[in-house]
């Protein structure tokens, strides 16, 4: 059955094929998306766009600034290529060494016709990355690569990996223009295209960018995510084959037919706190799935990143869960770590555009890469790829009984309601959100609240919802009731928030705690019943 049928299925029969739905599928919010016409692209104080974008010919090239090489600041990101970035090398018998431009180290070490063996890739890198010699073991790369079978281990060594080396060595021609800092509190956008983001990724993958490497408090990137892989290539698990997989598959794709697109990332947030208890909206139009994923099933639809604060989470470590697949199967979304500081409670990251280059099964121990994937996603006016991707990071409890009191429930839903609503650059249509269950698992979420906390935030952001149980029929059927009966009730978001609020006052232990959904319920009909 196509998803369109599926999707068109309710009720009873619908739960049983895996769907339910709560309102019409020809009113549900814009799921069949196609490209709409943005304005103009050009830039502005908080837009910054390293490209000079024929968008009506479809030819893209770099911004060029003069001497970009003396470009060094807190503002921006630190590139490979500036003259300011060095490094000492040893002189037998004399105390002092000699100072080196790093960017002559790099060139010298990546410009090659081929690498021979793991270990002389693993050699290169550390030319210029002395400090870290006898620090960094590369004992997952080393491992994956001599595992290939020998036509395999030629084919990456001897003719992919020059070529990603070649890309990154472009980095002075293709990314000039400064690339801004997204830190916390600014609400900025910046584009690139999507030869500039594989650039920088090439950058990444050989461990060029300086003053990355340190995650020391108070280091000066301690607040911003990993970039280098440089701890990606230190474990010898199935987890770094299979991310090596991905990650070989993007690069091969991008050196055999470079994509000619655009990609926003947009830092968003709050500008003024929510007063949840008075709001009026009601409950926008559900559907639910017990199969399928949000990158498939919801295409075209405002797609949830189940983010860490720092974006990505564990994508260059060992973490493999949803956000660590999303970012494995898209591997632009990884550019994201250079420039974007930590998320605070009031902000949320929006990519616009990120191709997907992979096919996978599996989560966490048994995610597997299966193939290469063909993204067929139409583009927008500014050659964007019609899918955008929001990250939003939930708060991991120790003690779950904490996420029912006030003070989070309002921070959830604040950080909901911002990756569903807050924008630096206007939408032009509301898209339903493809989401599901945010904030549980390892985060200690309940299920129930979590799925109500988007819902609310959805209504708040006059946004439809559909919601993937990820294979649980139960939670399926739990939310759709709860949903189904909101909705016919007219319950505003202010109400179902008051209900929580008192909810939480309840001084319940985990073993006297009532369920949540039969708590509301029944206050509801208490409440209606007395009139």
């Amino acid at each position: 059955m196509s998803s369109k049928g599926r999707r068109d299925l309710g009720g009873e029969r619908g739960a049983e094929a895996g769907w339910m739905s709560c309102g019409h599928r020809r009113e549900f919010g814009n799921s069949e998306h196609q490209p709409v016409t943005e304005p103009a692209l050009r830039p502005t104080g908080d837009h910054s766009i390293l490209v000079v974008a024929g968008l009506s010919s479809g030819i893209i090239v770099p911004f060029s600034i003069p001497a970009p090489e003396k470009v060094w600041n807190s503002a921006h990101v630190k590139m490979p290529f500036s003259t300011s970035s060095k490094q000492t090398a040893a002189i037998p018998g004399q105390q002092r060494g000699e100072v080196l431009d790093r960017w002559d180290v790099i060139r010298e070490a990546l410009n090659r016709p081929h690498f021979t063996t793991a270990k002389d890739l693993e050699s290169a890198i550390k030319l210029y990355n002395p400090k870290y010699s006898n620090v960094w073991r590369f004992e997952g790369l080393c491992q994956h690569l001599d595992q290939m079978q020998p036509a395999d281990q030629r084919d990456i060594l001897g003719r992919l990996l020059p070529q990603v080396a070649q890309l990154a060595l472009r980095a002075p021609h293709l990314c000039q223009k400064p690339v801004p800092l997204l830190k916390v509190g600014m609400k900025h956008a910046l584009t690139l295209s999507q030869e500039q983001c594989a650039c920088l990724l090439a950058n990444a993958f050989f461990c060029t960018f300086p003053h990355r490497n340190s995650q020391l408090h108070r280091s000066e990137f301690s607040t911003f995510p990993t970039i280098n892989f440089s701890r990606l290539f230190e474990s010898t698990s199935q987890r770094t084959s299979e991310k090596l997989k991905a990650i070989f598959c993007y690069f091969r794709s991008v050196v055999e037919n470079m994509p000619t697109g655009l990609i926003t990332f947009q830092r968003c947030g709050l500008s003024r706190p929510i007063d949840w208890s008075r709001s009026q909206r009601k409950v926008t139009q559900l559907i639910l799935s017990s199969v399928g994923t949000i990158e498939d099933e919801g295409r075209g639809m405002l797609q949830v990143d189940f983010a860490a604060a720092l974006v990505g989470g564990g994508v260059l470590g060992q973490g493999l869960v949803q956000e660590e697949i999303r970012f494995l199967i898209n591997p632009e979304l990884i550019v994201a770590r250079l420039f974007t500081e930590q998320l605070t409670d009031t902000e949320c990251l929006l990519v616009t555009g990120a191709q997907r280059y992979s096919d996978y099964t599996g989560f966490s121990d048994t995610f597997r890469w299966a193939r290469a994937h063909l993204d067929t996603t139409p583009r927008d006016s500014w050659l964007r790829r019609c899918t955008e991707i929001v990250a939003i990071d939930a708060v991991k409890f120790d003690n779950p009984l904490d996420q029912y009191s006030p003070r989070y429930l309002e921070r959830e839903l604040t950080k909901a309601f911002c990756g569903f609503s807050c924008r630096v650059i206007p939408d032009q249509h509301r898209t339903a959100v493809a989401t599901g269950n945010w904030g549980c698992g390892a985060f200690k979420g309940d299920v129930k609240l979590k799925a109500l906390i988007q819902i609310m935030a959805a209504a708040q952001a006059h946004r439809d919802v559909m919601y993937f149980t990820f294979g649980s029929h139960d939670s399926l059927r739990d939310i759709h009731t709860m949903h189904k009966f909101l909705k016919e009730r007219n319950v505003t978001v202010g109400q179902v928030y008051s209900l929580l609020e008192k909810y939480s006052r309840m001084g319940f232990t985990r073993s006297t705690r009532q369920d949540l959904y039969e708590f509301i319920q029944s206050k509801i009909i208490g409440l209606r019943g007395r009139y």
